[in-house]
């Protein structure tokens, strides 16, 4: 059965003094999301990103629900200033490097190509003070990549930043 967002999707904004109430929701968007991957091993290692990026005190999180059903959701959170770990793929640097990393953007699989990726991930970034934003995607995923240059992103390099990750284009967009 195919879903069309529409305003009865609601769009709720939380914190990282929330993740001990939303984690498990985060969870079992993300099983569903990858439940034909769900048997690798980089993708089993999820709930530790999520206590990683949930765990910093500027952690920022947009869930999409469908009345009380999460149906997607996206966070990250604002880089250490002077450690933004994209640096090493720009030069010369922005005058202002202040970044938010967007780790996260996830839908149920019934829940994509509607425009809802979209709607999450300007909900996210909507009165941010950073100066950019920064976000990676599988290099294996030239359609997605292609969604992301659709909405401002830039492909600046690509990195692996883990031995059992995917390598990933490192995009990068100015939100000013």
């Amino acid at each position: 059965m195919e879903h069309r967002v529409t305003p009865a999707v609601q769009l709720r904004r939380f914190s990282h003094a929330d993740l001990p109430d939303i984690r498990q929701t985060l969870l079992d968007v993300h099983a569903d999301a990858y439940a034909d991957r769900i048997h690798e091993e980089f993708v089993q290692r999820f709930p530790w990103f999520v206590d990683h990026w949930g765990g910093r005190e500027g952690f920022a999180c947009v869930i999409a629900y469908d009345g009380e059903e999460p149906v997607g959701f996206t966070y990250g959170s604002p880089s250490e200033p002077g450690r933004e770990w994209w640096r090493d793929y720009l030069d010369p640097m922005p005058v202002d490097p202040s970044t938010f990393a967007l780790s996260e953007l996830m839908l149920r699989q019934k829940w994509r190509k509607q425009g809802l990726g979209e709607r999450l991930h300007a909900a996210l970034l909507d009165e941010r003070p950073e100066a950019l934003a920064v976000l990676t995607v599988d290099t294996k995923r030239p359609r997605l990549q292609a969604m992301y240059e659709s909405w401002g992103y830039r492909k600046i390099g690509e990195r692996q930043p883990f031995p059992d990750s995917p390598r990933y284009a490192v995009m990068l967009r100015n939100l000013r």
